[in-house]
């Protein structure tokens, strides 16, 4: 059971220290490491864990590890203290390099901020953080989410429907992303 701890504890420092664009960036790589790597969880657990981190308050990355570290600690027959004990541990460990980082950098930001390299550093760090959050959505889109057009075409055109209802009204008519999250819950309530 030490092991897993560590292992925790190791994963999510990496998550951590390496999820920049903040928690949907890190949700492609959390899912890579729990489901892929080390099978803590099936993909549809993790879809959930998905959808229960963004309806609770807080960043979705520390939700996310905060239910992970749980449900990996349940998951391998641990009595559920030590999946309280294990979400402590993911929480600590995904927020830890950012609170390291940040007593670093705003030590030396504000005196540099300005310095050409610190300037290029952010240039490269932005198209990375976009490709993150475009990992974390095509992660997400997955059978359990959308179905398919031969298992359930109904779910599938609902799915994909309101997909794009969301994409257009943000993106092009600048709707509130609120409204369009509660328009869109309504509708797959009343249509699924």
């Amino acid at each position: 059971m030490l092991a897993l701890f560590i292992l925790l504890f190791l994963t999510f420092f990496q998550i951590g220290l390496f999820g920049f664009g903040g928690g949907y960036a890190m949700i492609s790589m959390i899912q890579g490491e729990v489901v892929n790597h080390y099978h803590w969880m099936s993909n549809g657990q993790f879809t959930d864990i998905v959808a229960i981190s963004q309806m609770t308050p807080g960043p979705i990355g520390i939700n996310s590890a905060t239910y992970v570290g749980y449900t990996a600690l349940t998951n391998a027959g641990h009595a559920w203290y030590w999946g309280v004990l294990g979400s402590a541990i993911a929480t600590f460990a995904v927020v830890l390099p950012s609170l390291i980082l940040m007593i670093i950098i705003s030590r030396f930001l504000m005196a540099y901020k300005h310095h050409p390299i610190v300037e290029h550093v952010f240039s490269w760090l932005r198209p990375a953080v976009v490709g993150l959050l475009a990992a974390a959505s095509l992660c997400l889109m997955t059978e359990e989410n959308f179905s398919t057009p031969s298992q359930c075409p109904w779910q599938f055109w609902i799915s994909v429907g309101l997909f794009l209802f969301a994409f257009v009204s943000t993106t092009v008519y600048k709707m509130n992303p609120i409204r369009v999250i509660c328009l869109c819950g309504v509708a797959g309530l009343l249509l699924m």
